[in-house]
């Protein structure tokens, strides 16, 4: 099936109404987050989710492993000021 173009318009505030269809077919919910880039004649919105403190652990827990199995000591990369 082919998706039709869909037309929207800014309010007086510069707010722009993602069309329901659209948001239901990407699960677009208040308070989703875009990075939003322009040129030209063109707006570009890109989803992006911002990290968990899970996230942030496990990457912490990675760095940890791989520090250990490289021989390398916190003391080596820690400066003192």
């Amino acid at each position: 099936m082919e998706k039709e173009v869909q037309i929207t318009t800014t309010s007086p505030k510069g707010q722009v109404v993602i069309p329901q269809e659209i948001r239901e077919q990407m699960s677009i919910e208040s308070g989703t987050k875009f990075a939003v880039y322009g040129r030209g004649d063109t707006i570009i919105f890109k989803r992006v989710e911002l990290p968990t403190v899970k996230d942030f652990e496990k990457l912490a827990k990675f760095g940890r492993t791989f520090a250990a199995r490289k021989g390398i000591k916190e003391k080596d990369v820690l400066k003192d000021d």
